[in-house]
């Protein structure tokens, strides 16, 4: 057996101490010591593996008026302050801007405070310096849920707009469908940024430009459903959500811009449907029914997901059940120009399931969303789809989102439970994180996390521009722990760490080291072949090895091997830095091991 050091050492002596932490021994199997209880990991970092995709996650928490940008490593690199919850989405735009909702409801604006509510538009700077500011929130209408910069620099938002009751009849309005006795349809609007805190509506599409129905022939809209895909009934309404008879009848959720297309497709949660328009229209146009590129100026393009919402299908051709965040993928992506849903799956037939669906809409040779008479608009199946194994396992039933990655993953967010994960092709989970902030108070690590769903999250390139002269110098985990974690032994120690053999041949040695002024809750030791040092490749564990101090390390298997000893919270999901190189970095990087399922290192808490 060879035994080497970061400092000189008599190979074979009895005894030898390390540097850092960091011993190059024979390494061994056992345990030894008082090992205390592990708590249960409940919030941040559970995984990440090689295969996901490097970046920086946002998220805005829904209980929260902080928007946060952190690592895959679950460490925090950004954050913007706010004195406003979201309502409901957030993005990092190209300029390192912050494009974010609000919760804002002034001017008589609590009529709808459902859901989604927002109100308020905020543009900030990387620092957090106010850029723009912009509200639409009345009596009358108000933002809510989501909204999309365009390339012009203008924001897209869907807002409701309130229709009293008998503007509702006189649309056609089955009186039996009025139980709150008001209708909230959803309009959109494109806003040119005017100032500090204005803007000017620069283009507009409403649903209620677009109905049809067959309830009463003495009102307006009269017609046959199933002849006119282009249009809405305005009676037809979920059986469950908000969306069932109330007022928040459409309850659109998302809103996202192809440039390429000139379109808009949104997420439709009342009807279970996704709608394209046409967005090269004037707003003349887009209340009518011909012109724009299409020649059908503010009809539907283009419908998915339910064709009962159109009398072309049944319950059981139903594909979408409460979805949200419909949106194209992007042409540097993997399925570019194909539209990804998050579908809840509230109400599916077989149980309460979601998925995450992958659709290509089909087209005809003059490049028109296709349509067969009489017959709904496929695809009859999605192209791709990642159920959860077994499916059950996986529902969220309301907010959440999904988006692709330039790798071919997709970034998932279970928004209910804030849990945010990511799948490959084929499905296979290789990163995952748990929102473990609720208010404006971090989760201590192993208390239940509750209070922390998060409307969705997206994952930014190492070089997407927005980086570009940005310090993403990782800090801590947001989440607190109940106990410090740092490195034993050193130079500088009380007992600097040191090893015995106990026989010759070094296939037991007891290592010691100084567990008084280290205090971390627990510690493991982690090893990894000789020839791998200089990259610190360790491939081997021994887990929870007590804090007596000692250790008493016995079968050590053949061949020569280097190991050290690190320290471990009371989850054993966070370990300590390794200590410092030659030239003062730390060891390794800020990547975990991963071995005694730790996800987290933690270079800052050191000790001497």
């Amino acid at each position: 057996m060879r035994v080497r050091s970061l400092q000189p050492i008599v190979p074979r002596e009895p005894r030898f101490r390390s540097c850092l932490g960091l011993v190059l021994v024979t390494a061994a199997v056992g345990l030894f010591g008082n090992v205390p209880v592990r708590a249960q990991q409940t919030v941040g970092l559970f995984l990440d593996d090689p295969r996901s995709f490097r970046g920086y996650t946002l998220f805005a928490p829904q209980q929260s008026s902080t928007t946060y940008l952190i690592d895959n490593h679950g460490k925090l690199v950004h954050g913007w302050a706010s004195s406003f919850a979201p309502g409901l989405s957030a993005y990092l735009l190209e300029d390192g801007h912050l494009l974010r909702t609000a919760q804002y409801g002034p001017g008589g604006a609590s009529k709808f405070n459902v859901g989604g509510a927002g109100g308020l538009i905020e543009e900030r700077e990387w620092d957090g310096t106010p850029v723009w500011d912009y509200a639409y929130s009345s009596i009358l209408h108000r933002q809510h849920h989501d909204i999309e910069r365009l390339p012009n620099g203008n924001v897209l938002l869907i807002a409701w707009e309130s229709k009293s009751s008998a503007e509702a009849i006189a649309a056609g309005r089955s009186p039996s469908f009025l139980t709150d006795g008001e209708l909230w349809p959803d309009h959109v609007i494109e806003v040119e940024p005017s100032g500090a805190t204005g803007g000017v509506i620069v283009w507009e599409w409403h649903v209620w430009d677009h109905l049809i129905q067959d309830h009463d022939p003495t009102k307006d809209n009269y017609g046959v459903v199933a002849d006119h895909p282009e249009l809405v009934d305005v009676n037809y309404k979920a059986t469950v959500g908000p969306a069932s008879g109330g007022a928040d009848w459409t309850h659109t959720n998302a809103i996202d811009y192809n440039e390429s297309l000139d379109q808009i497709v949104l997420s439709v949660h009342g009807l279970s449907e996704i709608w394209v328009i046409d967005h090269s229209t004037t707003t003349e146009e887009a209340a009518g029914h011909a012109g724009g590129d299409s020649g059908k100026g503010g009809d539907l393009l283009y419908r998915w997901g339910n064709p009962q919402a159109y009398d072309r299908g049944s319950e059981g051709d139903r594909k979408l059940f409460g979805q949200h965040d419909s949106r194209w993928i992007e042409a540097d992506e993997p399925g570019a120009g194909n539209i990804l849903i998050f579908n809840n799956g509230r109400n599916r037939p077989g149980g309460n399931q979601s998925t995450v669906d992958e659709i290509v809409p089909p087209v005809d040779v003059s490049g028109d969303y296709a349509l067969d008479p009489d017959a709904a608009y496929g695809p009859s199946e999605a192209l791709w789809s990642y159920p959860a194994n077994p499916a059950d396992a996986f529902f969220a039933q309301n907010i959440s989102g999904a988006h692709r990655l330039p790798n071919g993953n997709t970034l998932i967010c279970d928004g209910p439970s804030g849990t945010y994960f990511e799948v490959t092709p084929a499905q296979l989970t290789v990163w995952k994180y748990v929102n473990p902030i609720t208010g404006s108070v971090p989760i201590v690590q192993g208390q239940p996390a509750t209070g922390n769903a998060t409307f969705r999250v997206h994952r930014y390139a190492p070089d997407y521009p927005a980086f570009a002269g940005k310090d993403l110098t990782p800090g801590d985990p947001l989440e607190t722990r109940s106990s410090p974690f740092p490195i034993p032994g050193g130079e500088g120690a009380t007992v600097p760490m040191t090893g015995s053999r106990v026989t010759p041949a070094g296939d037991w040695i007891v290592v010691e080291w100084d567990a008084d002024s280290c205090q971390a809750y627990d510690y493991n030791l982690i090893f990894g072949p000789l020839a791998a040092v200089s990259i610190l490749n360790v491939n081997g564990s021994e887990c929870g090895i007590g804090v007596s101090g000692v250790y008493d390390w016995q079968g050590v298997p053949a061949g020569d091997l280097f190991f050290l000893i690190v320290g471990a919270d009371d989850t054993g999901v966070y370990e300590s830095g390794w200590g410092a190189d030659s030239s003062g970095a730390e060891r390794n990087g800020p990547a975990a091991s991963t071995l005694c399922g730790t996800t987290t290192k933690d270079e800052a808490l050191t000790c001497p």
